[in-house]
C-alpha cells in the first residue's frame, strides 16, 4: 500500500508559478508510474502530466504543454509538477497519482491517488 499526499497549492496572480509536491509514504514510488490530474468545479477530470518510473520519458496534456513540467525524485519518493504561466482557467484541484504499470493519460489506470491540493489563478 502507499499514501500520497500533495502541497503546495496556493492562490496566485495569472503568469505567476507554484510547484506542487507529491509525497509518498508506506511504499517506494521508485517502480511506480506517477501522473497528475485536475479537476475544476462542473468540469470532467483532466489529464495534466505524467512520468515513467526512471523519468526518462514524460507526457503532458496539450492544454499544459510548454508551461508545466512534471519531475520526480525516486530517491526522496516524491514527484512535483512545476507550474508556469499559470492561467486563470488552470484553477482546479490537482491530484497525483500512481500506477504499478506504465503511465497513461487514462485516470483508470491509476491505483494510487493522493487527497489533492487547490490550485487558484486569478485575473
Amino acid at each position: 500500500q502507499v499514501q500520497l499526499v500533495e502541497s503546495g497549492g496556493g492562490l496566485v496572480q495569472a503568469g505567476g508559478s507554484l510547484r506542487l509536491s507529491c509525497a509518498a509514504s508506506g511504499r517506494t514510488l521508485s517502480n511506480y508510474a506517477m501522473g497528475w490530474f485536475r479537476q475544476a468545479p462542473g468540469k470532467e477530470r483532466e489529464f495534466v502530466a505524467a512520468i515513467t518510473w526512471s523519468g526518462g520519458t514524460t507526457d503532458y496534456g496539450d492544454s499544459v504543454k510548454g508551461r508545466f513540467l512534471i519531475s520526480r525524485d525516486n530517491a526522496n519518493n516524491a514527484v512535483y509538477l512545476q507550474m508556469n504561466s499559470l492561467k486563470p482557467e488552470d484553477t482546479a484541484v490537482y491530484h497525483c497519482a500512481g500506477a504499478t504499470t506504465r503511465w497513461t493519460q487514462k485516470a483508470s489506470g491509476y491505483e494510487y491517488w493522493g487527497q489533492g491540493t487547490q490550485v487558484t489563478v486569478s485575473s
